[in-house]
């Protein structure tokens, strides 16, 4: 089956009482009533394979929440997402990593999570290792990393499960000019063969490269579909 994502009516609402615990008896009086915020709602659109779709819009409207509905992390409250081929994403340039351990074993770790065989991901590392450019420092501590080398290890490992469908928000934002040419040479070795790349940020001209068409998103949800 072709990779592809359909999303229908999609709407995704936060209790934001429950993510505050009151801390005295006089602020749990205060926040009596729940307060509920949707962060998506009404939100419809299909992308068929070999799309790159890029997600715009300011802070706060709904470009994670989305991504993260397409990657399976969230679940709608309203509505559903389907999507068909393997998933390749990075929401996060933290996501998934532990500061204590080092690149080769944060490597292992992020390849288990993406579900690669352990033994597949030991038989691949040399190949992370490569890819992911950070020579030496692939032997240090994460927590010693910059944003730009976390995000070029994620890249790394989520390439070698060879997705259908990638998602990146804002991971290329990070990175520098010379890695952007292989993320950009990666984006679109997948849309030639039928995949699909979605990709959120605020670098114009790089969704530009990675992209051909745009969805734009205010807080009520989708605004607008086109190029």
């Amino acid at each position: 089956m072709s990779p592809q994502i359909t999303v229908e009516a999609l709407g995704i609402r936060f209790d934001l009482d429950r993510q505050r615990r009151p801390v005295t008896p006089a602020m749990a009086r205060v926040r009596r009533r729940c307060t509920t915020e949707w962060a998506l709602r009404n939100t419809s659109f299909t992308v068929g394979p070999g799309a790159g779709v890029a997600l715009v819009g300011p802070n706060g409207a709904g470009k994670t929440t989305l991504m993260r509905a397409i990657a399976g992390v969230l679940t709608p409250d309203e509505g559903r997402v389907v999507v068909e081929g393997r998933v390749g994403s990075l929401l996060s340039i933290d996501g998934g990593l532990m500061p204590s351990l080092t690149g080769r074993e944060n490597a292992l770790l992020l390849g288990s999570l993406a579900g690669i065989r352990r033994a597949a991901v030991r038989e691949a590392l040399p190949s992370i290792e490569e890819r992911c450019g950070l020579a030496a420092a692939f032997e240090r501590p994460v927590s010693t990393y910059s944003q730009g080398m976390r995000a070029r290890l994620g890249f790394a490992v989520m390439e070698q499960a060879d997705p259908d469908v990638l998602l990146l928000d804002e991971v290329h934002e990070a990175i520098d000019e010379s890695f952007r040419a292989h993320l950009e040479s990666r984006v679109t070795e997948v849309r030639r063969r039928g995949g699909v790349v979605v990709a959120a940020g605020h670098d114009r001209a790089m969704l530009r490269r990675l992209c051909d068409s745009v969805l734009l998103l205010d807080r009520s949800g989708l605004r607008r579909l086109g190029t």
